[in-house]
């Protein structure tokens, strides 16, 4: 069975094994130099971001961030800040990273939490929730 995997992993049924673990890897270890602080930017260590999730190339060249501020709040600053800084984060990541090529990071905001807080919101709401339960405005008159 190990060599049939080999076949699939240019199938379109997603990332492969290797760029799933590239991704995690590089998403742990990228946390953990936002939350020390290891790049020396305090435009970028005055923000707390969090990196939700990083996919990879197939070709495992760029590794794509998707990054959120706490509170959602100053995405293009955070953005603007992780760009400018990119070269040093890219060192960074690889210095703790035993990968024989460290893919080129890109930064885009994660749009997943701001979904989930829109559902949230959208819970909230009186109307829907009379919705979701099943009642109708006429009874209530």
């Amino acid at each position: 069975m190990g060599n049939m995997a080999k076949h699939n992993t240019h199938s379109s049924r997603g990332p492969s094994q290797r760029q799933l673990r590239v991704g995690e890897l590089i998403r742990r270890t990228l946390s953990d130099i936002l939350i020390r602080g290891d790049i020396h930017d305090p435009d970028l260590n005055r923000l707390s971001i969090t990196v939700g999730e990083v996919t990879c190339s197939p070709d495992l060249k760029v590794a794509t961030a998707y990054v959120l501020p706490l509170g959602g709040e100053h995405r293009e600053e955070a953005l603007a800040s992780l760009r400018r800084n990119r070269h040093e984060i890219r060192r960074t990541v690889g210095k703790a990273l035993t990968l024989k090529y460290i893919p080129d990071i890109r930064y885009e905001i994660d749009e997943t939490f701001d979904l989930m807080d829109k559902a949230r919101v959208m819970f909230d709401d009186e109307d829907v929730r009379r919705d979701v339960a099943g009642d109708h405005p006429d009874a209530a008159k």
